[in-house]
């Protein structure tokens, strides 16, 4: 609160676990095509039935939310009667199923989980049980975000990264920790240290992760100074005040840091965000050019598909608007793009060559909405190629339209 056939890569140097130790130990391995599953929406538009199971080899079921008794994990609002069949018809298909551990809103008590030896011990019995009693073939935590305040009322604490590496060490010492495949959905900078900082290494966490999945998306969004790409592939190129992080520099920060790009999987998003752009502010004088970067009235928030979040109070009681996502079915259902999504006639459209993200803009509504499209999948999947990552999970399986994001990413990345 997610191009053209190329030769079929080589595998790349994977991890697989060690009998009789904590660690995780390089062999060869394929990639991951991966996607979050959103429970929630099931009953919304993407049940069970329509995801495409065969383009994926790991499939991940959204939320297990932390809670303040760290003997427990909730499935409340995540449709938990759902986890079983998810279960059972990943494995029917031969795919592996994983559920994540946190979220926006279910990371308030990660830190409180982790944040002592003896509450460290009965998370790893708590997440263990979860994972045994459901039959998952792994866990990926998704805290947002260690040692720095996610959603606003968040348990935090200074030794957080610390205690967090600590934590799946004892996770993976267990019997049943060390059968499981465990990963990590993390910024697109490191781990903070003690000072709040990027920490200069986290190797540590490639000794017990098979990967971390890193969320390069909600880069720019609405809390940003102006409009802005949602997931740049890269912002090197862009002047200094605009680079917020992308694809480029956050594998940069990563394996600089000690984590190789063999497991680093690339968080990819099949949504946008929509802002209000006036007509005066859209477009370079005098031309159709939508200008980059344009200025929005955040006093006049648009809504965007019905996939998205309304107007209300969040879990730390604070008075929030609609949330403006659209995801790339929705700007087909709201008139932005064509079914095969391509821009429609009357849509402002413009692709930005340094982020290689697609924005679309309706100067009837004066909404402009910063996406990705076929072209940014494409380039993102040739950007996982050449650096050798492990692969792409997609933030949400159900954003997709007639799977046209999933197959340009797969195609352009050699799976």
């Amino acid at each position: 609160m997610r191009s053209s056939s190329l030769l079929h890569f080589s595998l790349v140097i994977a991890s697989v676990h060690a009998l009789g130790t904590n660690t995780v130990v390089q062999e060869a391995r394929p990639k991951v095509a991966a996607a979050w599953y959103a429970g929630w929406h099931a009953d919304t538009g993407f049940p069970l039935s329509s995801v495409s199971w065969s383009k994926y080899t790991h499939l991940t079921y959204t939320f297990a939310e932390t809670t303040p008794d760290v003997k427990v994990l909730s499935l409340n609002g995540s449709n938990a009667d759902l986890l079983p069949q998810f279960v059972s018809t990943a494995h029917s298909h031969g795919v592996k199923a994983l559920v994540s551990i946190g979220g926006w809103t279910g990371s308030r008590w990660w830190s409180a989980s982790v944040g002592s030896s003896a509450n460290r011990t009965a998370f790893v019995k708590t997440v263990t049980s979860f994972a045994t009693k459901y039959k998952l073939d792994g866990l990926d935590f998704d805290w947002e975000y260690p040692g720095s305040q996610g959603i606003g009322c968040n348990t935090v604490n200074s030794k957080d990264t610390a205690n967090f590496l600590s934590f799946i060490k004892l996770l993976r010492a267990d019997p049943v920790g060390k059968t499981l495949i465990l990963s990590a959905a993390t910024a697109t900078v490191p781990f903070v240290d003690v000072n709040g900082n990027p920490s200069a290494s986290v190797s540590g966490f490639a000794t017990v992760l098979d990967w971390i999945a890193v969320m390069n998306y909600d880069i720019w969004g609405p809390w940003s100074p102006s409009v802005g790409p949602n997931a740049p592939l890269d912002d090197t190129c862009a002047s200094a005040e605009l680079q917020a992080g992308s694809a480029v520099s956050a594998v940069a920060k990563w394996t600089a840091a000690g984590i190789p790009a063999g497991q680093i999987v690339l968080g990819v998003a099949s949504y946008g965000h929509s802002f209000r752009v006036h007509r005066a502010n859209a477009f370079k004088s005098g031309s159709t050019t939508l200008i980059p970067y344009p200025q929005f009235d955040a006093s006049a928030a648009p809504t965007g598909d019905s996939w998205d979040d309304g107007a209300g109070i969040d879990e730390c009681g604070n008075q929030n608007g609609p949330g403006g996502d659209v995801n790339f079915w929705g700007l087909i259902t709201l008139g932005y793009l064509n079914a095969d999504g391509t821009p429609k006639i009357g849509i402002a459209y413009r692709y930005d060559t340094c982020s290689q993200t697609p924005y679309v803009y309706n100067n009837q509504t004066e909404t402009m909405v910063s996406f990705d499209n076929a072209q940014s999948f494409g380039a993102k999947g040739s950007f996982i190629r050449s650096k050798g990552l492990r692969g792409f999970a997609m933030w949400e399986a159900g954003g997709d339209s007639r799977d046209i994001l999933l197959n340009s990413i797969r195609s352009s990345g050699g799976f």
